[in-house]
This record gives structure tokens, C-alpha cells and sequence, in this order.
């Protein structure tokens, strides 16, 4: 009786499933990129993000050899844009601009975040920070933080434009109120361009703002800037104070911002991404333009941004129940 062989089909597909993954992943990530890049910003168009995501985009852009698009979707303080980028392949074809608010704030202030930013994302480069502004219209006649202070406490719930709730405007604001005892009633928007249009308008009474979205008005004479919410002044803005130098001892608040990927995303991609951004931001004329615009660029490994973005969710979630922000 003739010895049963072994069915060889199983091991031929076990052969090939092992072939596929141990050897098609790597051998993509060789042919990367292969089409278009999108990079997704969660907020409005016209605002600090989009004016980095753009001017550095086209740079990545030009180093990879494809295209990458720029798509803005804003809402929920930047939450729907980097849910769309946790969900999304980890083939390298969606990446996001991550900042302080949606991947350290955010989670410790709404009631409900479908991703969790210390496991949804591969991070990849940091972008830099920016510079929160505090800025009234032309017109006001209030003309320094002391004089803003003052007409805060005479005016209960004087109104104040952001671009949207719990963003670091936001916590700049809160903060604010904290140090000074004042109360002042909260106006987010979709992004800078419509707040900045309002207090343009008179709509509102002051806004706390990134200042590249606010800053050709500013030079234009139509918005007046009271001081900035950072450690240092502006170089954009020299002879503007910052909070701390304006009495609010110790006020710091310093956005910064970051490029992420879905989770898992294949280390070679990772690598190849990195060093397209922390090229682009090294360019003389990106550096140049982004500085002038308000916005300090900073890359920096995968590594750091990862370790950065652990920190600030442990900081920010102190900040956050100290100030007892919550939003639905």
C-alpha cells in the first residue's frame, strides 16, 4: 500500500502568505511614493496650519516627486482631520498635521475623541510652534494688557473670537482669565479667517490668535496687538510684550505642531518622510517665510515628536482639570 504524501497546496499558499508579508510590504515601501500624497490639516483654510502645511507641503512635494494635496477639514477643535488620518491606511498616502490641541489637549476636554494620540499615530516630524497673539481692532480703545485687564473687570463676559474651542488659543484664553480674574464669554470659529473677520467687524472684542493668520492685519494697521502668549517676543512683532513682560508673571503658552501618520506606518516609509520634512524646513526660503509669517520652523526625528507628544498629553491633562475645561 502506497505511503499518503503530504497535500503540498497548504504549504505552497503558507509559502506565499509569508511571502507577501515579509517581502511585498518592503518591496512597496521601495516603490514609495507611488502616487499622491494627502495631507490632511485639520482646520480651516487660511490659518497658521494651512499656511505651514502649504509652503512646506510643496517643498516634500518636490523632494518625493509626487504630489502632496492639501486637504483642510476642519471641526471638533481638529478631531474629525486626525480621526480621518487614524483611520486611514498606514501605506504612507495620509498623513496629518498634528499640534498641541489634538494630540495633548483634546482627549482631557471632550467627552468623547475616537483615537488616542499616544497609540492612533506614527509621528514623524515635528513642523515648529507658533505665536499666540492677543489682539483687539484698531478702533478699540483699549490700547495695553493692563487697559484690557481693566475694561475685562468693568465689562463681565466681554466677548473673545478664537479658532475654535480647545485649541491653544483657547487655553491661552483660560489661562488668561485665571491669572487676571476676569470672565470673559468664549466665540470659537471654524478657524482664524472668520474670527479675525468679526473683529475686523467689531463683532467681537478681542481675540486670541496664531499669529500668521493675523499678522498682515496687524502690519496693515487694522488689528492692534497687545502682546503675545509665549516665553519670548516675536521676532515678527519685536515691540509687542509678551503677557508675562505685560504683568501676568510666569504666563507662557507655546503651540507646536508636528507631521503624524496612522499607526504602523512601515519604517521605511517613516524614514523617508522624515527626511523629506526636516529637508523642506532646513530651505533658506521656507525658513524665511514661515519666520516672517509669526511661525518658528523646528523638525526633529520621529523619536522626539513621539516623546514630546507623551509629555504635553500629561501636561496638558493637568492644565486642563486645573481649569476645568470640558467640552461636549
Amino acid at each position: 500500500m502506497p505511503i499518503p504524501q503530504p497535500r503540498r497546496r497548504p504549504l505552497v499558499a503558507l509559502l506565499a502568505g509569508a511571502a507577501l508579508a515579509g517581502l511585498l510590504g518592503p518591496a512597496q515601501a521601495a516603490d514609495y511614493p507611488a502616487k499622491a500624497i494627502r495631507f490632511i490639516v485639520p482646520y480651516a483654510a487660511g490659518g497658521t496650519t494651512d499656511l505651514v502645511a502649504r509652503t512646506v507641503g510643496q517643498k516634500v512635494a518636490d523632494k518625493l516627486g509626487q504630489p502632496v494635496v492639501i486637504e483642510n477639514k476642519p471641526g471638533a477643535g481638529g478631531n474629525l482631520g486626525m480621526d480621518a488620518v487614524a483611520k486611514a491606511a498606514p501605506d504612507g498616502y495620509t498623513i496629518g498635521f498634528g499640534a498641541i490641541s489634538t494630540n495633548a489637549l483634546n482627549p482631557h476636554i471632550y467627552k468623547s475623541v475616537p483615537f488616542d494620540p499616544r497609540k492612533d499615530f506614527s509621528a514623524i516630524s515635528m513642523l515648529g510652534y507658533s505665536t499666540i497673539v492677543v489682539e483687539v481692532n484698531a478702533g478699540s480703545p483699549i490700547k495695553s494688557v493692563a487697559e484690557l485687564i481693566d475694561a475685562a473687570k468693568k465689562n463681565k463676559g466681554m466677548s473673545y473670537a478664537t479658532a475654535g474651542s480647545g485649541t491653544s488659543m483657547h487655553l491661552s484664553a483660560v489661562l488668561f482669565e485665571q491669572m487676571t480674574g476676569t470672565e470673559l464669554t468664549h466665540v470659537p470659529y471654524r478657524g482664524s479667517a472668520p474670527g479675525i473677520t468679526d473683529l475686523l467687524a467689531g463683532h467681537v472684542g478681542l481675540m486670541f490668535d496664531n499669529l500668521p493668520a493675523s499678522l498682515p492685519h496687524i502690519q496693515a494697521g487694522k488689528l492692534r496687538a497687545l502682546a503675545v502668549a509665549g516665553k519670548t517676543r516675536s521676532p515678527a512683532l519685536p515691540q509687542v510684550p509678551t503677557l508675562a513682560e505685560a504683568g501676568l508673571a510666569g504666563y507662557a503658552v507655546e503651540p507646536w505642531f508636528g507631521v503624524y501618520a496612522p499607526a504602523q506606518l512601515p519604517a521605511p516609509v517613516l524614514k523617508l518622510l522624515n527626511q523629506a520634512f526636516v529637508e523642506a524646513l532646513a530651505l533658506p526660503d521656507v525658513k524665511e517665510k514661515l519666520l516672517q509669517a509669526g511661525f518658528t520652523p523646528r523638525s526633529s526625528s520621529a523619536q522626539e515628536l513621539t516623546a514630546l507628544g507623551l509629555a504635553e498629553y500629561e501636561r496638558m491633562g493637568a492644565v486642563a482639570r486645573k481649569a476645568n475645561m470640558g467640552l461636549d
